[in-house]
């Protein structure tokens, strides 16, 4: 486990923290492969869905753990993120699948035995089918359920786990309903979510991540319902265990007044609901992909002659400071960096971007700022949700076509292992 509590009035001296977290981060439902029991797998086969495939075999991670456990030791990283998958646990309501767990618990063992601090994700987006069909986050038994869950897995792994992320990016539906998704997908989200709702013969069938932007609000409050209910549960169960939940967190620029005005609100609506939600928690995570700059009639393209990402987003590695000490600055908590990372098949683009981006994060380490660790993501190309296998954000590639699922670590992982070894501590 990891202490996060400081003396009061102690002056933290120049110096890179010892026992810092160097990691990457993956996702069940992306790597795993064989998930025919979640909601998210439900909606994958609907007609007309929003996602381009379903994730099928993804990177076979439930058969290859041991693997990917390999990639980040040899890559000099000290952590390794990954989420526990509810469905997996509990496929059918009230029937717990006695093997996740056990599957979960040598996952745990193997991270240790390759000198791998483990880390947990208890909601990753994904939930199981059955309650996906009570109307996922927006059931007022919700809470309860999901506390039921944390209790189950931290009976098993939280002796041994150094930290505890409820909920991956709550307030990520908020973002998109910004201005993110257009009209047309927004369209597309709701007929799919219809079918589902048919073919489930449910009044309501609803998941974290596929939201119609009038039910967002209401979803947020759910997500915050059972995010208090996991943490007292957490905490009865393992009291010095570190518990927080991540924002998805972009940052936002301007270039002129009525630019500022559009960027204040976005980071309002985004970003200030979560504040009162995370106080008493232990650490807050922060989730940076991109910056976006504001002029007078909203976000700005790209400008000519820089790097891109795969989604057409300006790759700029100023971006993950500015982030993390917002957040800081927001909530008053240790900030731990579990996602940041850059989608593009160019993987001297990624090289770059993590020469240039991690450097400032140490500085702000070494000057005192409670940074707890930096996750990057993702240690594979996965399945990436409604682009299927379109978005490449790993530091190792994934032989799908060949059928061999073999790992390959890319030129980018030989850079983010370079530059942690050279760390000074």
């Amino acid at each position: 486990m990891i202490d996060l509590k400081q003396e009061e009035g102690h002056t933290v001296a120049r110096g890179f923290p010892d026992h810092f977290l160097w990691g990457a981060s993956t996702a069940g439902h992306q790597v795993d492969g064989g998930d025919t029991t979640s909601d998210i797998s439900f909606l994958e086969h609907v007609q007309p869905t929003v996602f381009k495939q379903p994730a099928g075999s993804a990177c076979k991670s439930w058969e290859r753990w041991q693997d990917d456990l390999d990639l980040v030791s040899g890559m000099g990283l000290n952590a390794y993120r990954f989420s526990v998958e509810w469905a997996r646990i509990e496929p059918e309501e009230k029937v717990v699948d006695q093997s996740a767990l056990d599957h979960y618990d040598r996952m745990v063992d193997g991270c240790l035995d390759r000198g791998i601090t483990p880390l947990i994700t208890l909601s990753h987006f994904v939930c199981p089918h059955w309650f996906g069909a009570k109307a996922g986050w927006f059931n007022p038994d919700a809470p309860s359920l999901f506390a039921d869950e944390c209790l189950r897995v931290l009976k098993v792994l939280g002796d041994r786990v150094a930290m505890a992320v409820t909920f991956n990016e709550p307030n990520l539906p908020r973002i998109l309903s910004t201005g993110a998704l257009s009209t047309q997908a927004v369209e597309a989200q709701r007929q799919c979510l219809e079918v589902a709702s048919r073919k489930a013969g449910v009044e309501r069938y609803r998941v974290g991540n596929v939201v119609i932007p009038e039910e967002v609000e209401q979803l947020e409050l759910g997500f915050r319902r059972a995010h208090a209910c996991a943490v007292e549960a957490i905490r009865s169960q393992c009291p010095n265990l570190p518990v927080g939940l991540s924002l998805a967190v972009i940052d936002e620029s301007y270039v002129s007044e009525k630019g500022k005005a559009l960027a204040q609100a976005r980071r309002d609506a985004c970003y200030r609901p979560w504040i009162q939600a995370v106080q008493g928690n232990d650490f807050i995570g922060v989730q940076n992909y991109e910056r976006e700059t504001m002029g007078d009639q909203g976000p700005l393209a790209a400008p000519e002659g820089v790097d891109t990402s795969e989604s057409g987003a300006p790759v700029c590695a100023g971006s993950l400071v500015n982030a993390v000490v917002y957040i800081r600055e927001l909530t008053g908590l240790p900030v731990l960096v579990t996602e940041h990372g850059v989608c593009t098949a160019d993987d001297q683009v990624r090289s770059r971007f993590i020469s240039s981006s991690l450097p400032p994060l140490v500085d702000l380490a070494r000057d005192g700022f409670p940074l707890l660790g930096y996750f990057h993501w993702s240690l594979l190309d996965n399945f990436e949700w409604i682009s299927g296998y379109d978005m490449h954000y790993g530091l190792c590639s994934v032989d799908r076509s060949g059928g061999t699922y073999d790992r390959t670590p890319k030129g980018s992982a030989q850079t983010y292992r370079k530059l942690v070894a050279e760390t000074v501590i």
